[in-house]
């Protein structure tokens, strides 16, 4: 007897779950530790337990209801973290499509040509051991130089161009590993009944990749919106969840719940990015038969 929808059921159930452990270990910890911190010579390994360091989360999630500044008639602080939530949803989604339309043609020319596979797989693993903070100004500097008529570069191109740099990695490379995971017996009988390179990638190649591809792009999600936030800090664009951690950091010593107010709202843009791709998942269910269930 099958349980329809049971398995998502049980994920939201332990993701629910999870949320109430951290939340417990956090108040837990904050009872309970030390109020310096625990420390292993100088360097401090468990963060203090005071109210600055550590706020009760009954008082973080209630400030989420107080206006932005608390002697001012601002707009609440939950509709702020929404509005940055949700502009820096927008970059990292740009980012995410850029970088899986990338990886995927990548992905292709490497299992086209073994040429190509062996000039561009090392160039492609390098490429990410450069620090995304270093390049992040350069991003911009360069764009800022790009004028073609009307079109001119702005700030949020260059961190939804630093987005795909981090996002087009593990499509490129979960991208090859399933083009290329075919049955020898499958691709020979493709040649024997003199079916082309073409049309055996579309019916052969690509639905075979899919177990490997959706992983690729559950991480190639998280890069993305890992590297909007970062990139937003580094080049100070403004109107982003990035942008509002560091800004709000400073009220920190007065306002000591205000700075995890974003916090949230980068871990909702994380949920909503896993979500989206969990419903392309759910579209592909048919060539997801070499996963396994979870």
């Amino acid at each position: 007897m099958t349980r329809t929808g049971s398995p998502l059921g049980r994920r939201v159930l332990l993701g629910v779950l999870g949320v109430v452990v951290l939340a417990a270990v956090w108040e837990l910890y904050k009872a309970l530790g030390p109020a310096t911190g625990v420390m292993i010579g100088d360097l401090t390994v468990l963060p203090r337990t005071s109210d600055l360091a550590m706020p009760h989360v009954w008082d973080m999630v209630a400030r989420l209801f107080r206006p932005v500044r608390s002697a001012g008639d601002d707009e609440m602080m939950w509709q702020a973290v929404l509005e940055a939530s949700f502009f820096s949803l927008g970059v990292a989604a740009v980012g995410w499509l850029v970088g899986v339309g990338v990886g995927m043609l990548l992905a292709i020319l490497m299992q086209r040509f073994r040429t190509a596979e062996s000039a561009l797989l090392p160039w492609i693993v390098l490429s990410q051991t450069v620090p995304l903070i270093a390049i992040a100004p350069l991003v911009k500097r360069w764009g800022s130089q790009i004028e073609i008529g009307e079109f001119s570069w702005e700030n949020w191109m260059s961190v939804a161009l630093i987005a795909s740099y981090l996002a087009f990695f593990p499509v490129s490379i979960g991208a090859l590993r399933g083009l290329e995971s075919p049955d020898v017996n499958h691709v020979e009988l493709m040649r024997t009944y003199s079916v082309g390179w073409w049309a055996t990638l579309i019916r052969l190649r690509l639905p075979a990749s899919v177990p490997y591809l959706l992983p690729a792009l559950r991480l190639a999600a998280a890069n993305a919106v890992i590297g909007t936030v970062v990139a937003e800090v580094s080049i100070g664009l403004r109107g982003g969840i990035g942008r509002m951690i560091v800004e709000y950091a400073a009220a920190a010593g007065g306002d000591p719940a205000k700075p995890w107010a974003p916090i949230f709202g980068a871990v909702v843009v994380g949920l909503l990015a896993a979500g989206v791709v969990a419903l392309i998942g759910l579209a592909l269910t048919r060539y997801r038969r070499g996963e396994t269930p979870a």
